[in-house]
């Protein structure tokens, strides 16, 4: 009898101690996959890595990627030649002068016609971080007017851009703008595309464009 009770009590934390074992969950092969590359889109040199399209003014000056209105007034773009489907992009703009432009995601161009969706930035009252859609559908998400005050117009600000999927998240300084769903956007997959926006006078400096693939 004491060698039984003996025996039990030797066999039994084993048995748990490997019962136990086997109920932890498995960790997920996402998660044991290391985070997406980080790189810079912008060498602070040159338009290596980018296309203009348009007549529109592009340039490097004291580090920082230019865009301004050209004698045509017109739409402009600069897009990269490298494509991304899902990421996390954060981008410095600086506006002066009227400051109309924008950042597409999952874009594509024949000329100056895009394809895409438009993460707007623009002077105050006219929905920076919100998203639209040109050709197509027009404005998807606007922002609650509230957040408009999440804009430092003549200043640095940092917008956010975040897309998995059919999941569109964008942040304007930190303030989060947009949160939406959109099933059009998840089968797509592009440039990411700076605009310049027709009319003339208008003038916005770039720097930091940093993305992580997710």
């Amino acid at each position: 009898m004491k060698k039984l009770l003996l025996l039990l009590l030797f066999v039994l934390p084993m048995a748990c101690e490997q019962e136990a074992t086997q109920s932890e969950p498995m960790q997920s092969e996402a998660a044991q996959q290391d985070p997406g590359e980080t790189q810079s889109l912008f060498n602070g040199e040159d338009l290596s890595g980018w296309n203009i399209h348009g007549t529109e003014k592009w340039y490097v000056e004291n580090g920082e990627l230019v865009c301004e209105s050209g004698p045509d007034e017109e739409y402009g773009y600069l897009a990269t030649e490298q494509t991304f489907k899902d990421f996390d992009l954060s981008v410095d703009f600086k506006q002066e002068a009227n400051g109309n432009s924008g950042i597409f995601f999952r874009s594509s161009l024949e000329g100056t016609i895009i394809s895409g969706w438009q993460v707007e930035v623009a002077p105050p009252g006219n929905d920076s971080g919100g998203v639209y859609e040109s050709y197509g559908r027009g404005w998807l998400v606007q922002p609650d007017s509230v957040k408009d005050s999440a804009l430092n117009m003549g200043e640095w600000n940092t917008m956010r851009i975040r897309v998995v999927g059919d999941h569109v998240q964008t942040w304007l300084n930190e303030t989060p703008m947009v949160d939406f769903m959109d099933e059009k956007i998840g089968e797509a997959e592009g440039s990411i595309a700076l605009q310049i926006h027709d009319g003339g006078g208008i003038k916005v400096r770039w720097r930091n464009l940093v993305i992580e693939e997710i």
